[in-house]
């Protein structure tokens, strides 16, 4: 075993949780000396083996490479409490540089059959204009191969620059032609030398066995390094999640650990030749797996002295909303650690589409670092450990005996949604119900499964206005809390509602408004740490974090949460994000990247999104995208989950039209989690967050996954969907969709 991978600690083993499976593997037999495995537990013991020997390995800090440059002892981004850019070193493709020293690049990759020329070149053209500074094409074969040099001559006499990267599996020998006319080749460890397109179970018995795969790489994979580097062609070793190798896989199981080893094994071969024209990329479709990953590896990096660039994106993130948040919250985070260097957003939709997104999160991380985000407070982070995610959960509500309402469901023990509302919404009453998520039953709103836990009231209703205080205790009945300044209920008593008041109020016991039974405690960041461990004997319901101006969020809250966890204090945090101007994609960008980034960290119960800008974005909006912020951080299911390819040459259907038939016949669905993959070239791993899988296996057919697992083959497209929902029913996840007359205002 290398010395880099005894060096991993125990992150192997914390960082299990993120995955839904510890077996499957994804890679082809190499050799007839090793066996396919036909015990679970066998493996499981060798597996366990090597991670207790990783446990007992020390684990080396360098402070400093030999060029003298200073890094952080034992952390994975130069600082996590202010944004400054991790250096890289420069590297360059085509007539595009790449590095801490240049702007994030943004990327893309086409949709179209690369052997069909004109298509191809008109879509890469229609990408450029729309902004994308590299653009990768799928090359599965010798054909696709022979096309890429038709298209950059096309493309240079159209007078388009953009470089062209390749996308390469399985195919070593097609990689070696295109590395004569593209500008740079993106790799997947996990498949690269595998050319059987097998994912089987397979036992290394022995390190002896291990390494001879190793040397095996090394054979096939040093032609191309050695032509890379004689044509000044760049590399991207491009870990994907769902296609780690047997090898990898049966000693790191498919865990973040796994992913940077599989990705430094290939690194080391170019390391050796001299070849250091690469960039790294560690994607998942699971936001949290993503970020640990590049995480650990930028980790890994540091303790090593390497300083290769990071390509960031979230794999098969999906389409609309729900895949901007995905990318938002993984990208995000890691921008605003000061990650990443050039970024994919990964859309189930049309190539060109990806780049509007992916501006705007460049922009926020770029911005991050020349502001150096954050820093008005220095503290050392002593509780949170990247290498194994916990997270931090207070204390749900309990009933007091003497309070006149039920206050248990004001929060959600998975993630908490407040949503902040005013009067005049109040007082529509039925189309009020609507937005906040109920169902009506003869005019009283119920409780659905994505109804806002709570509501916030800036300003409270008069006494006077009878359907606003209506709405208010129909909302309690059920359930509902109302939070409310404390100033404000002096003035508009509201009863039972929950009073928000500052840290200093709570500290100093200040008497409740004779109409408030309990109270929840706003920060803002400037709260010293004295004050801050004071709330561990104060009966707060809830914390809400609403950063002050100038400050910044996802930074003093690590600051909030490394002293409540110090003291022992268990109020459930919610994350208060007061958004002053921006549109929808604002909203979700900002969003995802600061909040997301803290549940990333594993830092807080729930989110209140309070809109007070210039556009006009409804309520309904806020609520979903709340929702979706939690269900994209591994919190609170509440819809279906898709795992859906971007769809790339290799497509075998028309993946934006197929997973909308699958989501309006599946939609209903909260808990279950189904990809629509066009092709299965990263692996069924790459599934390893869905229950079932639509898979494209061959045109016109499908191949239907229940987990990593084939259980129906070349089934006729045309009836797939329905094949889909009898396999659904078929394991008990199946329910009916309720009646829209039953849900609607």
């Amino acid at each position: 075993m290398s010395a880099l991978s005894s060096s991993m600690v125990s992150s192997r083993v914390v960082l299990r949780q993120f995955s839904s499976s510890s077996s499957s593997s994804s890679s082809s037999t190499q050799s007839t000396s090793r066996k396919s495995s036909t015990s679970s537990s066998s493996s499981n013991n060798r597996r366990t083996k090597v991670q207790r020997a990783i446990r007992a390995q020390a684990v080396q800090q360098h402070e400093m490479t030999e060029g003298g440059v200073l890094l952080p002892t034992g952390l994975y981004c130069p600082d996590t409490t202010q944004t400054f850019r991790r250096k890289t070193r420069t590297i360059q493709i085509g007539n595009v540089k790449v590095g801490s020293d240049h702007p994030i690049v943004k990327q893309t990759m086409t949709t179209s059959d690369t052997r069909d020329v004109d298509a191809t070149v008109n879509e890469i053209m229609r990408c450029a204009d729309a902004g994308a500074e590299m653009v990768r094409i799928t090359v599965q074969g010798m054909q696709e191969a022979k096309a890429c040099q038709e298209i950059k001559n096309k493309l240079l006499q159209s007078g388009y620059t953009t470089p062209i990267i390749a996308d390469i599996h399985f195919a070593p020998k097609v990689a070696m032609t295109v590395a004569d006319c593209l500008d740079k080749i993106r790799i997947n460890p996990g498949n690269f030398a595998d050319g059987r397109k097998k994912f089987e179970d397979i036992l290394y018995e022995t390190d002896e066995e291990y390494q001879a795969e190793i040397d095996e790489i090394e054979e096939v994979f040093t032609p191309l390094v050695l032509k890379c580097k004689a044509n000044n062609v760049a590399m991207r070793i491009g870990t994907n999640h769902g296609s780690l190798s047997a090898r990898t896989l049966s000693r790191f199981g498919d865990t973040p650990a796994g992913m940077v080893e599989s990705a430094f094994e290939f690194a080391r071969i170019c390391r050796k030749h001299d070849y250091h024209n690469f960039v790294f990329s560690m994607k998942a479709s699971n936001p949290l797996v993503m970020v640990q990953a590049y995480r650990l590896l930028s980790y890994e990096m540091y303790k090593l002295g390497w300083d290769y660039p990071l390509h960031l994106g979230v794999t098969e993130a999906g389409e609309g909303e729900d895949g901007r948040m995905k990318s938002s919250i993984g990208i995000g985070a890691l921008l605003l650690d000061g990650l990443g260097d050039t970024i994919r957003v990964s859309l189930t939709e049309a190539s060109e589409l990806e780049i509007e997104p992916c501006t705007r999160l460049a922009n926020l991380g770029m911005k991050a670092c020349a502001e150096k985000l954050g820093g008005e407070d220095k503290f050392t982070e002593t509780k949170r450990d990247f290498q194994s995610f916990e997270r931090f959960n207070g204390d749900l509500p309990e009933q007091k005996a003497d309070e006149t309402i039920d206050y248990r469901n004001v929060l959600h023990r998975d993630g908490s949604v407040i949503s902040s509302v005013t009067v005049e919404q109040l007082e529509s009453e039925d189309q009020f119900y609507a937005e906040l998520g109920c169902m009506l039953a003869v005019g009283m709103p119920l409780r659905d499964i994505a109804t806002s836990d709570s509501i916030l009231l800036r300003q409270a209703p008069q006494a006077s206005q009878e359907k606003a205080m209506r709405s208010i205790r129909r909302l309690q009945e059920i359930g509902c809390g109302v939070l409310v300044p404390e100033a404000e209920l002096k003035k508009n008593p509201v009863p039972n509602a929950i009073a928000i008041v500052s840290l200093a109020q709570a500290i100093a016991k200040e008497a409740l408004p004779e109409c408030a039974e309990r109270f929840a405690v706003t920060l803002n960041g400037s709260e010293s740490n004295e004050d801050l461990a004071k709330l561990k004997d104060i009966d707060a319901i809830m914390l809400l974090i609403q950063t002050e101006k100038g400050r910044s969020r996802i930074h003093s809250s690590r600051r909030i949460f490394e002293v409540l966890q110090a003291n022992g204090v268990k109020i459930p945090v919610i994350h208060h994000k007061h958004i002053v101007d921006g549109d929808k994609s604002d909203v979700v960008i900002q969003c995802g990247a600061q909040v997301g980034g803290l549940l990333c960290d594993g830092n807080g119960d729930g989110v209140l999104l309070e809109y007070v800008g210039n556009e006009k974005i409804p309520l309904s909006f806020l609520r979903t995208t709340s929702f979706g912020l939690l269900q994209g951080s591994r919190m609170r299911n509440t819809k279906t989950e898709y795992v859906s390819c971007p769809s790339c040459g290799r497509t075998l259907f028309d993946l934006q039209e197929v997973t909308a038939q699958i989501a309006e016949k599946t939609g209903h669905l909260p808990g279950v989690a189904i990809a629509v993959m066009g092709c299965i070239v990263n692996g069924p791993g790459e599934m390893a967050d869905a229950d079932f899988g639509y898979v494209g296996g061959a045109p016109g057919k499908i191949d239907l996954y229940v987990g990593k697992e084939v259980v129906r083959r070349g089934i006729p497209m045309e009836g797939a969907t329905e094949e889909l929902i009898e396999l659904i029913k078929e394991h008990d996840r199946w329910v009916e969709p309720k009646e829209k007359a039953a849900v609607a205002a």
